[in-house]
């Protein structure tokens, strides 16, 4: 069998475990991928720092230690330029192939629209990725090999969480541009630091949204909700509280912790670090007082 693309990404992302599994919250790092293999360069018509504008710079290694906390950890090894699992498995820009592709690809979702489909098109600064078109085997090879095993491993751990605590809590962490910031603030505001997106609740229940917000004000750090991230299609697909599942997004304001222009840690990082730390201690270890089990066989 020929080599592919897909290839480069071995494994494709990374779960780490905790020693003994003691809360009821995963958390997921879908965007921090940061392999950027020869193969994948050769395709693109940008430059190295201009094709990691996407990238969730440093969220996984910010998020690292909840596994000492008593929760697993999955991270994407694989850039969000190569293939966004907070997609649906098929939302593909057909402008973007050598041929037609099958009828049951989504072509016209707002996200396609936007270039931000499952393949991207742009990279955060509305620069086009690819020098050339690509084929529909390349694309479907990084759905089955990838797509498909990353979330198969995400709804397992979910669902190993709800089997062991009564419910799961999935905390899809993200970082974003200081530009979307100062866009979900209002008027006169300061820039939100954090937004908290659970899909005006239909994700996550309220308690823990206003929970997490508490103690991220109580930490110094302004958050607001939804606006202008509530959640993608990650949140969508695994956040259904009255089952049991609840899924929360963090979006992080990218200016707190890094140089936007050349992505290299700031003082701040540290400061972060502590923060978050703190922060995620308190809420991990609340969470059996928060929300009550929902038997499995309520399903």
């Amino acid at each position: 069998m020929s080599s592919t693309l897909t290839d480069s990404f071995s494994p494709a992302f990374d779960v780490t475990r905790p020693a003994t599994w003691r809360h009821p919250a995963v958390f997921n790092s879908p965007h921090s991928g940061s392999i950027y293999p020869g193969g994948l360069q050769a395709m693109t018509r940008l430059d190295p720092l201009t094709l990691r504008k996407s990238e969730d710079c440093y969220i996984d290694k910010l998020f690292q230690g909840v596994a000492d906390l008593g929760c697993p950890l999955l991270a994407a090894r694989f850039p969000r330029v190569f293939l966004d699992v907070n997609r649906e498995p098929y939302e593909f820009d057909p402008a973007m192939f050598d041929g037609p592709l099958p009828t049951f690809v989504n072509t016209s979702s707002l996200r396609v629209v936007g270039g931000l489909g499952t393949i991207p098109r742009i990279v955060s600064e509305n620069e086009t990725i690819y020098a050339q078109h690509l084929t529909w085997a390349d694309a479907n090879d990084r759905i089955e090999r990838v797509y498909r095993p990353y979330h198969h491993t995400l709804a397992g751990l979910i669902e190993e969480a709800r089997q062991e605590f009564g419910h799961a809590i999935l905390i899809d962490c993200h970082s974003m541009p200081s530009s979307a910031a100062r866009l979900s603030s209002s008027r006169g505001q300061p820039r939100a630091d954090i937004v908290l997106g659970d899909r005006y609740g239909a994700s996550c229940d309220h308690a823990i949204t206003r929970f997490l917000e508490a103690l991220f004000a109580d930490a110094g750090l302004s958050v607001v909700h939804n606006k202008p991230y509530a959640g993608g299609y990650i949140t969508q697909a695994y956040g259904s509280p009255h089952n049991g599942k609840h899924a929360l997004q963090i979006e992080i304001n990218r200016a707190l912790y890094m140089n936007e222009r050349t992505l290299e840690k700031t003082p701040g990082y540290l400061e972060l670090n502590h923060i978050l730390s703190d922060v995620l201690d308190q809420f991990v270890s609340a969470l059996g007082d928060l929300l009550s089990p929902v038997p499995v066989a309520a399903e």
